[in-house]
């Protein structure tokens, strides 16, 4: 495939995961992530096309990648809690929400961050 393939392949996976369609997002993304697995960006998206379709442990994979090649990516933080939340590993959930509502107070990673918390105090009860 060439460069210009690869993007068109990029572009098509991002449109389909905006409109709701993450395994065909997939399908478009896969010879992406084969010629690109070290790309930050092709790993974001096919992290949220995981998370979207319930492949949790696949989202968790692609998650930590880019956060093996970016630490400080915040959302790339606040996805893998979610998927971990979703996992019911709330501690470890906990963990990535904290740091990335640290890193970037965004509304959603505040939100997110107290639902783990109000789930935790219940599981403590």
């Amino acid at each position: 495939m060439t460069a210009v393939d690869l993007f068109a392949s990029f572009r098509r996976a991002e449109m389909l995961v905006a409109r709701s369609r993450p395994l065909d997002a997939l399908q478009a993304l896969a010879p992406v992530l084969d010629s690109r697995p070290n790309d930050v960006s092709v790993q974001l998206l096919a992290g949220r096309a995981y998370l979207n379709s319930a492949q949790l442990q696949r989202a968790e994979e692609a998650f930590v990648r880019v956060l093996d090649l970016d630490p400080a990516d915040h959302y790339a933080r606040f996805a893998l809690g979610k998927a971990l939340q979703r996992q019911g590993r709330l501690t470890d959930a906990h963990a990535q929400l904290k740091m990335a509502a640290a890193m970037d107070p965004r509304p959603e990673y505040q939100e997110a961050l107290g639902e783990v918390r109000a789930r935790m105090a219940l599981e403590d009860d």
